[in-house]
């Protein structure tokens, strides 16, 4: 059978689905490359909640679904974008979220990172009169509540980019001290997160500049004054140029986890100076092929690998066209079809974040690459959506 999809134009056209999932075909843990999916979390819909109230999130669901994404070998980075922090997750919910994934994780043996960030501080980046150091000491003590939390519970810190620090700093000075400060009290060694305005507007400027030129000879800086407290550092900047000229300047030891949700098989797949680790949102939707394909490039198998992923970047791009910072949309869209969840709602109301027509591509992309386990469940269910938005079909 055939299901009538919208399309951008205003028309539709007929797809057929694929009768037979993508069969993963292993299980062994990955060894070349250390991977790490950024993992969105599960709304409560029968919340009574609005949109700018606190997450209302169902706690069985949400780490059901981190259970999975273990079961493929692949690491889990919790409380980051990807879980909507910052756009439906406040601060007390990602707490919550942390304490409970990191207890999660002990249980079944799973790799988790927890991001460490500064939305205690309410008010934006109109908080501060002015910029300073008094302004800086409240961003240094947010960072610190939550960097304490985390290492509490035993996971990996991750030092993500901070609104409220981008709108305290002066200058590329600022960063260095107060990174500094963080580095030198860390108990263990921290993945550094450099965040680019595609994915927040208000991180523009990060690291005490618009020219990416300069900022990045800032966060050198920073790494190259604390190399045994960095682990790694993720680069979401879309500009997979960037990232390598980057990770080629790294010192020895500090890994490079790219969070190019656009040239990401590349990066990964490395070349004669090196490669990328991965902490990447778009392997939420695709664990179990992304698994599979960096197992076999553990077997030296580059050829392989990307034979595996490269088919998965015109879903992955799609997912995060512009404006990027959706995207968490769509990777919620397809949980739901894939069946990890009951429903298709989001904390915040972002689930009426992306159109229609940008949904049934969605789905048309994810089905094409096997990503449902079950076919018929996702046809049903793409279906109905098509039935709510009283669409032919």
């Amino acid at each position: 059978m055939t299901v009538l999809l919208p399309t951008k134009n205003g028309g539709t056209r007929a797809y057929v689905p694929r009768s037979e999932p993508f069969r993963p075909s292993g299980s062994a843990p990955l060894a070349s490359r250390t991977v790490f999916s950024a993992a969105h979390v599960v709304a409560d819909p029968y919340a009574d909640t609005s949109p700018d109230g606190p997450a209302a999130v169902d706690w069985d669901a949400t780490l059901a679904f981190r259970r999975h994404l273990w079961s493929h070998g692949l690491g889990v980075a919790e409380a980051m974008d990807t879980a909507q922090r910052g756009m439906g997750l406040d601060w007390t919910g990602a707490a919550e979220l942390i304490r409970r994934s990191a207890a999660e994780a002990k249980a079944v043996g799973g790799r988790i990172a927890c991001g460490v960030g500064t939305d205690q501080l309410t008010g934006g980046t109109g908080r501060f009169k002015e910029a300073g150091p008094a302004a800086l000491g409240e961003v240094l003590g947010a960072y610190e509540e939550q960097l304490a939390l985390v290492e509490g519970t035993g996971a990996q810190a991750v030092l993500m980019a901070s609104r409220a620090l981008a709108a305290a700093a002066r200058g590329p000075e600022d960063y260095l001290t107060l990174y500094g400060r963080l580095l030198g009290q860390s108990a263990e060694p921290v993945i550094l997160h450099w965040l680019g305005p595609m994915f927040d507007p208000a991180l523009t400027g990060y690291w005490g500049s618009t020219d990416l030129d300069a900022a990045t000879e800032t966060f050198l800086e920073v790494i190259a004054a604390h190399p045994d407290k960095v682990d790694g550092v993720k680069i979401s900047l879309l500009d997979a140029d960037r990232e390598v000229a980057l990770r080629r300047r790294l010192p020895q030891g500090v890994r490079c986890y790219t969070g190019d949700d656009f040239n990401y098989p590349e990066l990964i797949a490395g070349d004669a100076h090196g490669f990328s680790h991965a902490l990447l949102g778009v392997f939420d939707p695709l664990a179990p092929l992304a698994a599979d394909a960096v197992r076999v490039l553990d077997t030296g198998d580059t050829e392989g690998f990307r034979k595996l992923l490269d088919p998965t970047v015109e879903l992955a791009r799609h997912l995060f066209e512009a404006p990027t910072r959706f995207y968490k949309t769509g990777v919620v869209f397809l949980a739901w079809l894939a069946g990890h969840q009951r429903h298709f709602t989001m904390v915040g109301g972002l689930q009426s974040a992306r159109s229609l027509p940008h949904l049934a591509r969605a789905y048309e992309l994810a089905d094409g690459l096997g990503l449902f386990p079950d076919p018929d469940l996702a046809e049903a269910r793409m279906r109905s959506l098509l039935d709510v938005y009283g669409a032919a079909r």
